[in-house]
């Protein structure tokens, strides 16, 4: 089940890859580029790190964290998309030997243990199939004290659910097909979020992988949530 939901997702984002950029900042109306701003502030590298950005994408959170860090830091894109990393790849072709690509999936990351000193992921896990699976593979493959911050869209307050969800499921599609974009991905994309947890339920299941420190900050009236935990220095591997 999961491989399938695997291919499935990597065909559709495959597919979207050419516009993915454009209508992010389109469909969030830029407001995608303050949270990656504040989820890089909570992640960057100290000299000689290496983060696991899980869902590369076309490398908008990889490029702003290594031009945040220390210059002797590193970063390594995961995608289930092939395209998604051959964007990121042409985009990040500056940083050289700090940036580094493969295709894999957050449930069965391709890495030893404790291999790296963050996890990073900007919009991705609403689309995993095992979200617990991945959550205990991303507290696997970090080091004691490492740090996990995933930024993801949520639900946001009551107040402004009705606009919001109409935006997000009647509005958008149409704007992306506007724009050149897949209207069946861009309908698929609403209907992962209503079945997302919420916030605080994100925050619990971080706990439940083993996570220590967990935080939860609500951006911009809850239509993102940004959680930032470690794994700690005494637990079990």
């Amino acid at each position: 089940m999961t491989a399938e939901h695997d291919r499935r997702i990597a065909e559709m984002f495959d597919r979207i890859s050419p516009r993915y950029d454009l209508l992010n900042r389109v469909l969030s109306l830029g407001t995608d580029v303050s949270w990656r701003r504040r989820a890089i502030s909570r992640a960057r590298l100290g000299a000689g790190e290496r983060a696991v950005d899980v869902g590369v994408g076309t490398g908008d959170l990889s490029a702003g964290l290594l031009a945040a860090s220390a210059p002797t830091s590193s970063v390594v894109g995961l995608d289930l998309a092939p395209r998604m990393l051959e964007m990121s790849g042409r985009r990040l072709r500056r940083y050289g030997a700090r940036y580094a690509s493969v295709v894999g999936s957050a449930t069965a990351l391709p890495f030893r243990d404790a291999a790296f000193d963050r996890i990073v992921t900007g919009f991705t896990i609403r689309n995993v199939g095992d979200l617990p699976r991945a959550l205990r593979e991303f507290r696997r493959v970090l080091r004691p004290g490492g740090r996990a911050v995933l930024l993801e869209l949520s639900h946001p307050v009551a107040a402004l659910a009705p606009l919001y969800w109409w935006y997000f499921e009647r509005v958008a599609p149409l704007v992306a097909v506007a724009l050149g974009g897949d209207r069946d991905a861009y309908r698929y994309l609403p209907r992962s979020l209503r079945a997302f947890p919420t916030a605080e339920r994100l925050a619990a299941l971080v706990r439940d992988a083993g996570f220590a420190r967990v935080r939860l900050e609500r951006l911009t009236l809850g239509i993102a949530a940004l959680v930032t935990a470690e794994r700690d220095l005494t637990g079990p591997a």
